[in-house]
């Protein structure tokens, strides 16, 4: 495994430092003053939308796609340390360069699975940044970190399918310019292959028996800038039967191939917020004085510190075998270090955020300073795309089968 970076991740790498230091840092306050300002506090502020424009610009776009028809043509491998440097500003960067969740996951739903038909009425609003997506998965019913719980259904009736059910923490679907939902539900409920019971629908937004509730709140905080996560109330909506993502059955195992690529994505930008992390936390140490001495001389700081950059360089590496091998191999073949990635970065990448709060004081915990809304998230991802435990029971049982009889 080499490691280095090639001559066009290096080149894009550059760029993309630039652009963050040119155009996304300073927007970070700016975008927070113009959402309090806005009538709509879903709509998308207008300086981000001077950020798409200018990042579609320099290139900076659609780099999370492998494939050159839609997307940049980038490996696994070229677009973890972009990924990672977008990581720095997760409300606004990842945004600006059309690479936010969930609509990378269903841009690759998309393309993988969709028909000509779906991918030009609902693929090319995407890639162009003009629409906002969500994915309708997570239900508040069940437990839904055992995906063949999900009660949904999806019925067919003639020429229409007809769905029926409650979901929850449905990110983007606050976003006025949410147009599309891909709904997962069952349509052989009573099906002996408990992973051939469900399927995928797209469910656009003004379909009769569509109701978007209200937000749910992620502690505290409603996500503006991701369109925020929604409860949503599917009451007999009706959508034609070429509404249906791939083939009936093929639902859990598009998920899958959605929920791959999606958690290392998250896990790439977790290493770039813990990186924003230990920045503040040294400037911090070394700005401010207790007990006679800066913060950066008090041995418990230092521990803090140090131990924060062993730890990233750690799953940085984790990180980029993990790329590799699904470049390599596969996402199947990469199975055991998505998982492995999936439990141990958020985690430890949370820590690390704790630890600059602590050393911020009031200020950790306060709008001043990203810390907060770095920690919400990097603790929530220990829950999306499957929690710790899953992932946990998942790498164990297949570490235990080398070794079993």
């Amino acid at each position: 495994m080499d490691f280095a970076y090639d001559a066009r991740t290096a080149e894009l790498r550059e760029k993309l430092l630039t652009f963050m230091d040119e155009h996304v840092y300073p927007a970070e306050a700016v975008a927070h003053e113009q959402r309090a300002a806005q009538a709509d506090p879903w709509a998308q502020p207008p300086v981000v939308t001077d950020l798409k424009r200018e990042a579609r610009h320099q290139g900076l776009w659609n780099l999370f796609l492998p494939g050159t028809e839609y997307g940049a043509g980038l490996t696994n491998a070229q677009y973890a340390p972009l990924a990672e440097i977008t990581g720095r500003s997760p409300q606004l960067a990842p945004t600006a360069l059309n690479c936010a969740a969930p609509d990378t996951g269903n841009m690759e739903v998309l393309t993988e699975f969709g028909t000509d038909e779906q991918r030009r009425r609902w693929l090319k609003p995407l890639l162009e940044g003009e629409n906002r997506s969500a994915f309708a998965m997570t239900e508040p019913d069940v437990a839904s970190s055992d995906a063949t719980n999900i009660e949904t259904r999806i019925e067919r009736d003639g020429d229409a399918y007809i769905i029926t059910g409650r979901k929850w923490y449905i990110s983007g679907a606050m976003s006025p310019n949410c147009h599309v939902f891909i709904v997962m539900g069952k349509t052989d409920p009573e099906g002996a292959d408990v992973r051939r019971q469900q399927s995928m629908v797209l469910v656009p937004r003004d379909t009769a028996g569509v109701e978007v509730r209200r937000a749910m709140r992620v502690y505290g905080y409603e996500d503006h800038y991701h369109g925020g996560h929604a409860e949503i109330v599917f009451d007999r909506a009706r959508v034609p039967v070429n509404h249906l993502i791939g083939e009936e059955g093929g639902g859990f195992a598009i998920a899958q191939a959605r929920l791959g690529p999606g958690r290392i994505h998250h896990c790439m930008r977790l290493i770039g917020m813990a990186e924003r992390a230990i920045e503040l936390m040294c400037r911090r140490a070394l700005d401010r004085t207790a007990f006679g001495k800066p913060l950066a001389a008090q041995s418990q700081v230092q521990s803090w510190i140090a131990d924060a950059r062993v730890s990233v360089e750690q799953l940085r590496l984790l990180v980029l075998k993990t790329a590799w091998l699904m470049d390599t191999v596969g996402n199947r073949g990469a199975h055991t270090e998505i998982q492995a990635i999936k439990i141990a970065t958020p985690r430890t990448v949370a820590d690390i955020i704790d630890q600059a709060v602590q050393l911020h004081g009031g200020g950790g915990v306060g709008q001043d300073f990203p810390l907060a809304e770095l920690w919400a998230a990097a603790r929530t991802l220990r829950l999306a795309d499957g929690p710790d435990e899953v992932h946990q029971r998942s790498l164990a049982r297949r570490e235990l089968k080398r070794y079993a009889g």
